[in-house]
């Protein structure tokens, strides 16, 4: 799957068989399900997940928990719209 088949999937009414968690959350949060999407990242205990993790704590507007999961991932909160960083971490879980 590539970012284009990734982002069109997101317009359908359930997630597509075989997605990996960190997708399954990017895709919960694309569809606007924040309380989904937080709840898969949180179990996800790698640095993708804790970056997933970070960047939806960023979208909640919590950024004292955002920025102890960018902590976790190695890294630093970025300086981006919130879109280009959900882009940016699909793109990466994509390779």
């Amino acid at each position: 799957m590539n970012f284009t088949e990734f982002l069109s999937c997101t317009k359908t009414n359930s997630p597509p068989d075989g997605l990996s968690e960190i997708l399954m959350s990017l895709w919960w949060d694309k569809k606007g399900d924040w309380t989904r999407a937080h709840a898969i990242a949180q179990e996800i205990y790698t640095k993708q997940g804790s970056a997933v993790h970070a960047y939806l704590h960023r979208r909640e507007g919590v950024m004292w928990n955002a920025d102890y999961w960018y902590s976790q991932a190695g890294l630093q909160r970025p300086d981006i719209s919130l879109d280009e960083e959900w882009e940016r971490l699909v793109q990466a879980t994509l390779g």
